[in-house]
């Protein structure tokens, strides 16, 4: 570890004490990039080869790993971990402690609710395997608790209700509950845009 960061911010970037912005940990990497109206909170790092747009907001302690590509108006809640090589839309809330492992793409209007984990690895440490993030496409809400195995795919506009394990794609428009998730028709209660 060499201590040094690099990073670019745009204006009116508020980055706290304590907080790393442009992590090197390649010395090849280019810089993290923050567009305009970055809130960066103590605690919190972001790693060179980062790029975010604006309107970025993260709570205390979390972390934005290498190789991540972020859009706009984002928030990475408290505790939360980005593990790198993943996209995310614009207009996403990732709260307190959720979990996205590498190989993860996230849509636009997209809410990942307190503690979810997302997995990528089939056999952890018993196999050598491809990691492979799930994807949660436009629009999918994921309940507090929910766990989502390597390579899902959840379809646009469906619901992850909380505690779920989802074990399967869920198409659009689905509910997903139980363990391991079953799939049901999205409830009227439960049908619209998500307005984040």
């Amino acid at each position: 570890m060499t201590g040094e960061t690099r990073a670019r911010t745009g204006a009116n970037a508020t980055i706290d004490d304590g907080a790393t912005v442009g992590y090197s940990h390649d010395p090849d990497a280019p810089p993290a990039r923050l567009g305009d109206d970055a809130t960066v909170r103590a605690g919190t790092i972001v790693y060179a080869d980062v790029e975010v747009g604006d309107g970025f907001t993260t709570g205390h302690n979390a972390l934005v790993r290498e190789d991540t590509r972020i859009g706009d108006d984002v928030l990475v809640g408290t505790d939360a971990v980005i593990d790198g090589t993943t996209t995310i839309g614009s207009h996403v809330s990732l709260q307190t402690g959720v979990y996205l492992p590498t190989n993860t793409t996230v849509g636009s209007q997209v809410f990942v609710g307190p503690r979810a984990v997302l997995t990528n690895d089939p056999h952890p440490v018993r196999r050598e395997a491809d990691l492979a993030g799930p994807t949660l496409d436009d629009g999918v809400s994921v309940g507090a608790n929910a766990t989502l195995l390597p390579g899902i795919s959840v379809g646009a506009g469906s619901f992850v209700a909380a505690g779920a394990v989802v074990t399967r794609d869920v198409p659009p428009e689905t509910l997903a509950l139980g363990v391991p998730a079953r799939h049901e028709p999205l409830p009227d209660s439960l049908s619209g845009e998500n307005a984040i």
